[in-house]
């Protein structure tokens, strides 16, 4: 499965946002039933949020449609999916996940859910959002250590974190994340890569900002993020272009995998006037895989 790039959300209860949203280009909507979505709303937003996702049917959907339930804990989501999973979204966003045993809940929901609606088995995948409690910190670890046939990938969110444990800013003073998110956010890096599933970045707060949009978004793929959160169809595009290799990262992975071929015995070669070993090989043929994957 192609890694994520753009994952847009859209609050579930508004039709016109829906709509404009589909043409939006992204890789994934997150059709929201959570946060963006008032008490007094849910019920309707269920209902617009199935009719949409009849109303775009696999195949031939132009973005993948997942779906933000409420938490585990909220006693809302078994509604959320009982109401979606007809209309057999990609996936679920699950939010305030506190570790695989959260996920794998969910999958036993799914199971028993597709099995019913003929959605065909393990279709479904899941995205938790693995940091937004103190306890799912701790947890990120485990989710190389658990057998989730349905989890896609693993991402993370400061707002509910930093509501949990009582602090009243997440970022320092020059307007970075404080050490405390930038913790929670490398963690779930490493968590995602120990699991073999893709490393979702979240947002970038101001949508109006695509220069601090595209910068912190090339900075997030050097680090080894795949893809990351939208909140704005305008930072759509700025995520997609920076998600991919640029034509200078191509043209010196293709010199870096041609130097190693000429020398197939050799371990390290020198490539202007930089000793490269295995390591740079392995990243220069990531880089090349991603171009291919998206016809660059």
């Amino acid at each position: 499965m192609r890694a994520l790039r753009s994952l847009l959300f859209v609050p579930g209860d508004s039709d016109k946002k829906l709509g404009k949203a589909i043409t939006a280009g992204a890789d994934a909507l997150i059709l929201d039933l959570e946060d963006s979505v008032a008490p007094g709303a849910k019920a309707a937003a269920r209902a617009l949020v199935a009719g949409f996702l009849r109303a775009h049917p696999r195949p031939g959907r132009s973005s993948k449609l997942w779906v933000r339930v409420n938490s585990l804990t909220s006693g809302m989501a078994l509604a959320d999916l009982i109401a979606t999973v007809p209309g057999a979204p990609d996936g679920i966003m699950l939010p305030k996940a506190e570790g695989p045993e959260d996920v794998r809940q969910l999958s036993h929901y799914l199971d028993a859910l597709e099995a019913q609606h003929g959605v065909d088995g393990q279709t479904i995948k899941v995205l938790p959002v693995a940091s937004e409690t103190p306890l799912a910190v701790f947890r990120l670890g485990r989710y190389a250590e658990t057998p989730l046939p349905r989890l896609l990938g693993i991402t993370w969110g400061a707002e509910d974190l930093s509501a949990a444990i009582g602090a009243s800013t997440n970022v320092d003073a020059t307007g970075n994340w404080g050490i405390t998110y930038q913790m929670a956010r490398s963690l779930c890096l490493l968590a995602a890569r120990a699991a073999a599933v893709q490393a979702i970045d979240t947002l970038h707060v101001d949508y109006r900002d695509e220069t601090g949009l595209r910068a912190s978004s090339r900075a997030s793929r050097a680090e080894g993020f795949t893809g990351r959160i939208a909140i704005h169809p305008a930072q759509v595009q700025p995520i997609n272009e920076s998600y991919l290799p640029t034509a200078q990262e191509i043209e010196y992975a293709r010199r870096v995998v041609a130097a190693f071929a000429s020398m197939p015995a050799a371990g390290t070669i020198g490539l202007d006037g930089k000793m490269l070993d295995i390591p740079h090989l392995k990243q220069a043929q990531a880089v090349l895989a991603l171009a291919d994957e998206r016809g660059k």
